[in-house]
């Protein structure tokens, strides 16, 4: 662990920083699929109400 020590004697403890990095686009596919998902999750929200007002 990196320890700096102040002008007093106190020691302060400071994390280590993980390594940064940059995200590249989402290809085409991962685009396709990000909308297939999307779809399938509306279909899925819409039948939970749909049954929660039919049962009501």
């Amino acid at each position: 662990m990196p320890y700096t020590q102040e002008e007093g004697g106190r020691i302060n403890n400071f994390a280590v920083e993980p390594k940064m990095y940059t995200t590249e686009p989402p290809t085409t596919t991962e685009k396709r699929n990000y909308i297939i998902a999307g779809v399938v999750a509306l279909a899925f929200v819409t039948g939970v109400v749909f049954v929660a007002f039919s049962v009501s």
